[in-house]
């Protein structure tokens, strides 16, 4: 399914790239279709850096001809664990997919829009973003609805889909994979899984406790791989 195409190697995709592991394995995805790579990542004031310094080493993994970082505030707007420092990340799981303190509003809605105007300035024909709706934390913007959505909006508001006739598709190739499914395929693709950061403290060693660390473990549990990071406590 993910292999890579011959045909294909001269076109170009922009990628979501968090430091994450789905963020991660979906450029792996990108990677092993043949794809040139134009990650992008975002520093919107988040709490931790740890996450960027992940994603910067993920690109220097895949040797990017070029990896940008967007600045923006979105600690101004706040309502976030992620941002707001009087904000507790919690800990545990979130079972019942309420959406979550740790939930940063409109976030794909904007990460998606930057991607989108980087994918016509770059000539890319893909945006791939590792968004789930199996195993993860209950966000709105991580559902086929918004996907789905977005995917119309892009066709509407773009030089290179109204004049040019270009679409640029919004692909989503772990949409619908568990965490075990997701971390099979990044093993499988041989990506770089040991650089990569799940935890919402963003600390040297991951927590363990909050929900994004306890979704990893379980699906590096279930695959029976060794998940290859530091935690300060592992709650599979």
């Amino acid at each position: 399914m993910f292999v890579k195409n011959r045909s294909v190697l001269s076109l170009k995709a922009v990628v979501l790239l968090s430091g994450g592991l789905d963020s991660t394995v979906c450029m792996a995805v990108a990677h092993s279709q043949g794809y040139e790579l134009f990650p992008i990542s975002f520093n919107y004031n988040q709490r931790h850096s740890r996450e960027l310094e992940s994603a910067t080493s993920v690109a220097q993994y895949y040797k990017v001809t070029k990896h940008i970082v967007i600045e923006t505030n979105m600690n101004a707007i706040g309502g976030s664990a992620l941002t707001d420092e009087h904000l507790e990340v919690p800990s545990g799981s979130n079972a019942t997919h309420d959406i979550p303190i740790t939930y940063v509003p409109a976030r794909n809605l904007i990460f998606l829009s930057y991607a989108l105007g980087y994918a016509e300035v770059t000539g890319a024909d893909k945006i791939f973003i590792g968004v789930n709706a199996l195993d993860y934390s209950g966000y709105p913007d991580c559902r086929p609805e918004f996907i789905n959505l977005f995917q119309e909006v892009a066709d509407y508001s773009t030089k290179a889909g109204v004049q040019d006739q270009r679409k640029i598709r919004i692909e989503t190739p772990l949409l619908h994979l568990t965490k075990k499914d997701i971390v099979i395929l990044g093993h499988s693709l041989n990506a770089p899984l040991e650089l990569t950061t799940s935890c919402y403290k963003g600390e040297s060693a991951a927590c363990g406790e909050c929900d994004s660390c306890l979704l990893r473990l379980k699906g590096f549990s279930e695959a029976n791989i060794a998940d290859p990071i530091l935690y300060k406590t592992r709650s599979e």
